[in-house]
Order: C-alpha cells, then sequence, then structure tokens
C-alpha cells in the first residue's frame, strides 16, 4: 500500500478515458538500503497508471493486483510463477548495483536509493509507440536510455563509466530497442485487452467549494471522477482568469478515483461581484462541463477543526517528504521471467 501511495502521489497512477487515446506500460523497482521497516526491493507494474502486479523481497511473490490480471494465466499458467522466479534474481542484481553506487558516491551509512522507471506508451489510433527507461540513485537522475540517437544520458559524473560500458554492447542496444519499441508494445496491447472494461470506464465528480478561514482563497475541489485526464480552472464573465488563480495537482482517492483543486483570491474582490465568477471542471471524453458558481452561501468550512482541504494538504506533504527520503524504482519486461536487468 506504501508503494502504491508513492506511485499516486507521483502522478503515476490513474487510468483514462474512452475516447481513442495513448496507453502505457510502465513497470517501477525500488532498491533500498538503510530503510527501516521497508522491503529492500520492490516491483511494480501499471497498465494505464493503474497497479496491476506487485514483488516484494519480503513475500518473494508476484501477484496480481486487479482481478482482469487474474485472467493471464488462462492462455499462461506459469505467468505469475515465471515473474517471481525472474524478480528473484533481479533484487540480487539491485543489490549489488546499489552498492556500487554508493561506493561511486564516497557514501557508507544512511539511506539510499537506486532507481528505475522502464516502459512504454502506444497511440491506440496511430499505432504510434514511445520506450522510455531512466534510472535514479537517492532521489535524482543517474542515466537515461535515449532511443532516438541509440545512446545513454549520464546527468551525473558518476554515471559516465556505466554510460561508456553500456554503449560499447551493441547488442544490448539492439535487444533494448526491440524491446521498447515491439515486445513492450505486444504486453501493453494484451493487458489493455483484459482490463478494458475497468480502464475505459468515466466517472462524473462531485465538486464543492472551500475556505479554511474567511481571508483564505477560496477552493474548488473536484473528488471522485475517473479517469485522471481533466481540467479545472476559475473563470469571469465567461474568460478563464490567470491571475488570483492557484492550480493543484490530480491526487488519487483511496478507491482509486482521483481529486483535483484550483484556488481563487477573493481578497481583492467585492463580494457583490462574486456571482460573476465560475469553476469550471472538465473531464476527457465527458461532453458537458461541471460549473459551479461563487456564492458564499454554498462554501464549506469547518471554523473549530482543520478543514478538508488543509487535511488533504497534510497528507500530501507528508507523502512528498516520504518519497523524497525513499524514492521509487521501476523495473523493466524483458520476457516473461524478466531476467535481464542492468548491471552498473
Amino acid at each position: 500500500m506504501k508503494m502504491l501511495l508513492f506511485l499516486l502521489l507521483m502522478g503515476i497512477v490513474g487510468p483514462h478515458c474512452t475516447s481513442a487515446r495513448t496507453h502505457s506500460l510502465k513497470y517501477f523497482h525500488t532498491a533500498s538500503s538503510g530503510v527501516p521497516n521497508f522491503p529492500e526491493f520492490v516491483a511494480v507494474g501499471l497498465v494505464d497508471e493503474v497497479e496491476m502486479m506487485h514483488y516484494d523481497s519480503n513475500t518473494k511473490r508476484a501477484e496480481p493486483k486487479q482481478d482482469w490480471m487474474s485472467k493471464i494465466t488462462d492462455k499462461d499458467p506459469d505467468y505469475w510463477e515465471e515473474e517471481a522466479q525472474g524478480l528473484v534474481g533481479a533484487q540480487q542484481i539491485y543489490k549489488v548495483n546499489i552498492e556500487t553506487l554508493k561506493q561511486r558516491f564516497n557514501q557508507t551509512g544512511g539511506v539510499h536509493i537506486y532507481q528505475q522507471m522502464s516502459g512504454c506508451e502506444w497511440d491506440d489510433e496511430t499505432g504510434e509507440v514511445k520506450g522510455f527507461e531512466n534510472y535514479g540513485f537517492d532521489g535524482e537522475d543517474f542515466l537515461i536510455l535515449d532511443l532516438e540517437t541509440e545512446s545513454w544520458i549520464a546527468p551525473r559524473p558518476e554515471a559516465v563509466l556505466t554510460k561508456q560500458k553500456l554503449e560499447k554492447n551493441k547488442a544490448l542496444m539492439a535487444y533494448n530497442k526491440n524491446y521498447h519499441t515491439q515486445q513492450c508494445p505486444d504486453y501493453l496491447k494484451k493487458y489493455v485487452n483484459l482490463g478494458r472494461s475497468f480502464l475505459m470506464r468515466t466517472e462524473i465528480p462531485s465538486v464543492s467549494l472551500l475556505q479554511k478561514s474567511p481571508s483564505s482563497p477560496v477552493s474548488c475541489h473536484a473528488t471522485g471522477f475517473y479517469p485522471d485526464r481533466a481540467i479545472m480552472f476559475w473563470s469571469k464573465d465567461g474568460e478563464e482568469l490567470h491571475d488570483n488563480v492557484d492550480h493543484g495537482e490530480i491526487l488519487p482517492n483511496h478507491d482509486g478515483s482521483f481529486q483535483m483543486s484550483v484556488d481563487l483570491d477573493v481578497s481583492s474582490f467585492p463580494a457583490e461581484h462574486w456571482d460573476k465568477y465560475r469553476c469550471v471542471f472538465q473531464l476527457s471524453g465527458v461532453r458537458e462541463d461541471h460549473v459551479i458558481r461563487l456564492d458564499s452561501a454554498v462554501i464549506r468550512t469547518n471554523r473549530g477543526n482543520p478543514p478538508l482541504l488543509f487535511i488533504i494538504g497534510a497528507a500530501v506533504a507528508a507523502l512528498a517528504l516520504l518519497v523524497a527520503g525513499i524514492g521509487f524504482l521501476v523495473y523493466r519486461k524483458r520476457n516473461a521471467n524478466g531476467n535481464n536487468f542492468l548491471q552498473l
């Protein structure tokens, strides 16, 4: 659950809409050192930002996180066992890698995280595919695969040695390119087909106006919408406002839906002009906008206890600190048993 929260906070998790769109398959690996009460190695797979599989070094089991992913064994009975076998081997490679990185960065004790994100995107209308593979250490970029130039980008001096080693291996680069442009999209199409009814659903949100105190901005808060392809803004006399407006990020709810907010600083607005302002929520694939008028009578607040918006903000801030200290990692799926992993 903690790992899922990391992914949700970073904007990775969340399905999209019913129309033609870009689908994604992402694998995340997290190798950690010195983190109490957290597995040394975690692997998470996502389809269209929805967690669909999980593995960690404590259980040593690869498990489906969605009912529809369980159906993959209908045609591939050994799928989950093979996934687990490959990941057991991967966690040993990642354990070695994190020690290698600690030496390169002249680090010994403390908390350290080795991260990877890998996967692909597929446009179901044009057929275009894109692959990606990124690595990080202690919250900063370490190595990035550039498929167009067939090279590796090393943002840190400590990564140059790995970059040089990898670029000498032409066979590995050819394999990477084939995986990201052929194998990965094939798996993605299979998973999207399995979870189509779930991944393509649409849910309309409830929208409320919230305010901490009379001098605070008024927050237009939408929650319970699905997918996460949505925008929300304040308007005046039908024109979108940019001044005195603060846009929040799309965040996850515990039930898999999403929430977002946009704040309007009303301190300089005469009360008699409030009825000119509107909050507009637009969800991709839905024709009608959800519009709510700025009206003091419908603003929800709680003077005696922390309002909802404050609770949400505090929870997100706490998670952000946790992510900054721990991070996350993505792994690439090479084949059914996932036994090809980059060794630094």
